[in-house]
């Protein structure tokens, strides 16, 4: 079992307690359903109710029942335990735990730096590459630009657009 990381809390939502919760999993539907237990850095968290918004879930969890206790909740990472077997990718499929950590290496600029996490937007998931002092950079993680994931290598090869890296 590894524990990997499934959403964020971003911020509270309306007066019961409930909180909008950024998705950092690729199978949000069974990572987020009532009856849900997350682990995080101050103890295991239920989720009671789950209604989605704008292709976010807005969950509200045992024991947070005001504005005030799920303002504390701000920037928490939610994690759940999965099997190592699910992580295994399958033929194009990668999970999010399977990334974070490899390097990104595009074929004219060299090593561009490491992923950190993956954005998942309605179109495509987006590397977040960590740079030494720079700000990160965003690779959309699609065919036209990633060329090969080598995970035996710890190397995701790209061959960007020119001025990509400077957005």
């Amino acid at each position: 079992m590894s524990q990997v990381v499934v959403g964020r809390i971003v911020r509270p939502h309306g007066l019961r307690g409930e909180v909008v919760v950024e998705v950092r999993t690729d199978d949000p539907e069974t990572r987020f359903r009532p009856g849900a237990e997350y682990s995080t850095k101050n103890g295991p968290m239920k989720a009671v109710t789950v209604r989605w918004h704008q292709g976010r879930p807005m969950i509200g969890f045992e024991g947070v029942t005001d504005r005030n206790k799920s303002e504390t909740l701000r920037g928490i990472l939610l994690s759940v335990d999965i099997a190592d077997e699910e992580l295994e990718p399958e033929d194009d499929e990668f999970h999010d735990a399977f990334l974070i950590g490899l390097t990104v290496v595009d074929k004219e600029a060299g090593e561009v730096g490491t992923v950190s996490r993956i954005d998942h937007g309605a179109a495509y998931e987006t590397l977040v590459v960590k740079r030494k002092g720079q700000t990160p950079a965003l690779i959309p993680f699609v065919a036209d630009m990633v060329d090969e994931v080598d995970a035996e290598a710890g190397v995701i090869k790209v061959d960007l657009p020119p001025g990509l890296l400077e957005l």
